[in-house]
């Protein structure tokens, strides 16, 4: 998920410049608004005022200026900006009806390629573990310059998932060996700079994107693998949507400011009791000799995973400098936005599944 998704009030920690409880010692005050830009503020040596402006060493106020003309007055009224919002007014951040629209759409392909064809729902994991690999390299190589081999990652990738869905765990072990030689060698065709370079940010790919996604084709494969999946889908959907409604209503402490500044540890807390109940009611229901307590430990560890995902890809994201990584799905951004929070939960769910209840 987004930063947005976590919903800490973009206002808070700033205070009112005329607060009288201010200690003159605290320094500046930035308003509200100025809290929502993202450049710095500008120096008093700019030739822009700061907020300290028309105070003295000794913090006594100068005189005010005097009023301006009556017809200066009327021309500075009609030229103001529009008004910015209260300061103690939420926004998810989001354009949220085309959000709302693309994830139902989403969902209805999802569950009917997952109850209908098997193979189906295994071609379109398939097909989001290529794109999300397109939208990695080529953020890589806009931002940071390194050419990841993409041909033998996409072509690769896509059958480890299809071999770990007929296969089992060894055929996707040993497509995975595979395709990390056949890019070793891809790579060999263009000049040797930043070879090194290249093959090590292409083997992170191949783990981070293909590997983890050929855990949810693991899940299928079992007798009830359609509930496990769903249970698997369920769950991290909840963890999302628990941090970002409790994070929109009472997110005040940040949770990593220096990694995502939008996320809470009230979100956090929400997540993880919002998830917890989930699962204890996805064991019980759906799973098949799972138990409601087992659900209580599943929701745990998911909360955990689905948050450090979310909080790895904004890592990522920070350093390459870039808000999305996609623009493919509007009000969400790109695949791997999406994908950032199911990707580490997916052998999370099924280790815990395989533990509790069994392979299938």
């Amino acid at each position: 998920m987004n930063d947005s998704s976590w919903g800490a009030s973009p206002s808070a920690g700033y205070r009112d410049p005329g607060d009288p409880g201010r200690s003159p010692s605290a320094g500046p005050v930035y308003e509200a608004a100025d809290a929502a830009q993202t450049r710095p503020m500008p120096l008093p040596s700019e030739g822009v005022p700061s907020e300290g402006a028309g105070r003295d060493d000794d913090h006594t106020r100068r005189p005010a200026p005097a009023d301006p003309p009556r017809d200066d007055r009327s021309r500075q009224s009609d030229s103001r900006q529009p008004e910015t919002p209260s300061p103690g007014r939420k926004r998810a951040g989001r354009d949220l009806p085309a959000a709302i629209g693309v994830g139902l759409g989403l969902g209805a392909v999802i569950v009917a390629s997952l109850f209908l064809v098997k193979e189906a729902f295994v071609a379109v994991v398939a097909a989001a573990v290529v794109v999300g690999l397109w939208e990695l390299t080529s953020r890589l190589s806009e931002r940071k310059g390194v050419n990841v081999p993409l041909v033998p990652l996409a072509v690769g990738g896509a059958a480890m998932v299809v071999a770990g869905y007929v296969r089992g765990a060894e055929g996707a072990w040993v497509l995975l060996a595979l395709t990390a030689l056949a890019m070793l060698l891809w790579r060999m065709a263009e000049p040797p700079e930043n070879y090194l370079r290249d093959v090590t940010a292409g083997l992170f790919t191949l783990f981070y994107v293909p590997f983890l996604a050929t855990f949810v084709a693991l899940l299928l494969a079992a007798d009830d693998g359609p509930w496990r999946v769903l249970t698997f889908l369920v769950l991290t959907i909840v963890s999302d949507t628990g941090a970002y409604a409790v994070g929109w209503r009472f997110g005040r402490r940040k949770l990593a400011p220096r990694i995502s500044p939008g996320k809470t540890r009230e979100g956090l807390l929400g997540a993880v009791a919002s998830t917890m109940i989930a699962g204890a009611l996805c064991m019980q229901f759906l799973i098949d000799g799972g138990q409601w307590w087992q659900g209580l430990l599943l929701g745990l560890a998911v909360a955990a995973s689905a948050t450090l995902g979310d909080l790895g890809e904004s890592m990522i994201k920070r350093d390459l400098d870039i808000k999305d990584m996609g623009t493919l799905l509007p009000g969400h951004g790109g695949i791997m936005d999406r994908l950032d929070s199911l990707l580490p939960t997916a052998p999370v769910v099924w280790l815990l599944l395989v533990v509790f209840v069994g392979a299938g």
